[in-house]
């Protein structure tokens, strides 16, 4: 193996410091990135629809209130779940772009998995109760192949063929 791709113990230290360098940059937060992340989190309440910090609705009564109210329970530094918890409190749990995880709210995160899961089950079963059906009946019933019935069937299938070709 040539030199340069050798692991050798400073190539190992080099590889842990950068790993160790990566995980406490992307660990440092600031109140400004707590701050834009919250409000993402966050439905503006005038109706728009649009996400808090994002709201454009041009002269919105609600939008800069809600952020300065943001500001604040950001800068008490209150926990996350706090400072979300209090806007539900205030603005209804429709204020949530997203619901909290845990407790009841589970359901919104699971019942709709849960249902595609079982639609796609019922809908795989319906399928091969369907094919199991149709494997069971013959293709021209109660017709033994020597009846002159059988023979009708086949010439009506072959005058069929000739006049729907091209």
């Amino acid at each position: 193996m040539p030199e340069a791709f050798r692991m050798t113990p400073r190539r190992w230290c080099q590889g842990a410091a950068i790993c160790l360098l990566a995980i406490i940059m992307l660990g440092a937060a600031d109140a400004g990135s707590r701050f834009g992340r919250l409000g993402h989190e966050m439905m503006c309440v005038c109706g728009c629809g649009q996400i808090l910090l994002e709201c454009n609705h041009v002269g919105c009564p609600d939008s800069d209130r809600m952020i300065s109210e943001l500001r604040e329970q950001v800068a008490a530094s209150s926990g996350d779940n706090a400072v979300l918890n209090w806007f539900s409190a205030k603005y209804g749990p429709t204020v949530l772009a997203a619901p909290i995880r845990g407790g009841f709210d589970n359901a919104a995160w699971i019942a709709p998995a849960a249902v595609f899961l079982l639609a796609t089950a019922g809908t795989g079963i319906l399928i091969s109760v369907w094919r199991k059906r149709s494997a069971a009946r013959p293709a021209v019933a109660g017709l033994p192949i020597d009846d002159p019935l059988h023979a009708t069937h086949d010439a009506m299938r072959d005058r069929i063929r000739r006049e729907t070709e091209y």
